[in-house]
């Protein structure tokens, strides 16, 4: 049964469903983004992927080599 504040949507043939509008806007999903599926139990959670910027987190590690020793290792290695 499904509840009264569920959007419902058709599966084609290819496995493809259509986003209700009303999510899209929610999560703020534009066409392109992607999209990631986390089973939960009988559920299916939808969650926006935010996209991945290679060039900042690269330019981001070079900040971080002070945390790159044997003994921050040592420290951080039951967190």
């Amino acid at each position: 049964m499904v509840s009264q504040k569920a959007s419902v949507s058709k599966l084609t043939e290819k496995g493809q469903a259509t986003i209700p509008a009303e999510i899209r806007r929610k999560l703020g999903l534009l066409p392109g983004d992607t999209v990631g599926f986390e089973l939960e139990g009988e559920k299916v959670v939808l969650r926006r992927i935010q996209p991945f910027d290679y060039a900042y987190h690269k330019a981001l590690s070079t900040t971080l080599s002070e945390w790159d020793d044997a003994e921050d290792d040592e420290g951080y290695r039951d967190l």
